[in-house]
């Protein structure tokens, strides 16, 4: 199992996105974008030791390993936490033409919880870039892109009806998550 960061020495982002164009971003629940700096102890961190941990916390359920897609995404049917097991990569929360957007460079350790609705992107990838993907346990995740077209008001709607993390993914009983 990696070794977490204790809570009280985690160092926390927190970042509401307006809306931008068709991207909701944190418009709709105003749940912020958290950014969890070295919440595993990047020197112990491996894909699988995240998966055991997530799973052991039971929060989220691990569902992929990848790096992230080029093109900005978003998912309206669930909240998704990000585990960087492996590299370093900065990426684009809110859209790309978007005054109020977040480009973060983000490195094996750090966690990013993503709201539903939250426009997210790979800008570069500085090497191995790898993360673990996850969403909370009996979700399944879609793929929105904020072009016209896309079933707007059944987004929303999605987005809206979405419950909040009831336990912190990463630590449990507290965390972050649950701080707002």
């Amino acid at each position: 199992m990696s070794p977490l960061t204790p809570l009280s020495a985690l160092r926390v982002s927190r970042h509401l996105i307006p809306r931008h164009d068709l991207l909701p971003n944190t418009s709709i629940q105003n749940h912020p974008l958290l950014i969890y700096h070295s919440a595993f102890t990047p020197a112990q961190t491996s894909a699988s030791s995240i998966e055991s941990h997530l799973r052991s916390t039971g929060v989220v359920t691990p569902q992929w390993r990848y790096t992230m897609y080029s093109t900005t995404h978003f998912h309206s049917t669930s909240h998704e936490v990000l585990c960087i097991a492996a590299g370093r990569a900065r990426l684009c929360f809110g859209g790309e033409q978007n005054p109020d957007r977040v480009e973060p460079v983000l490195e094996k350790g750090d966690v990013v919880v993503v709201p539903a609705g939250v426009g997210h992107r790979l800008l570069e990838d500085f090497g191995g870039f790898e993360m673990v993907g996850s969403y909370p346990q009996g979700r399944q995740w879609d793929m929105c892109y904020g072009r016209k077209g896309e079933d707007e008001a059944g987004i929303g709607k999605r987005i809206a009806g979405l419950g909040w993390f009831e336990r912190d993914p990463i630590y449990g009983d507290s965390g972050p998550v649950l701080e707002g």
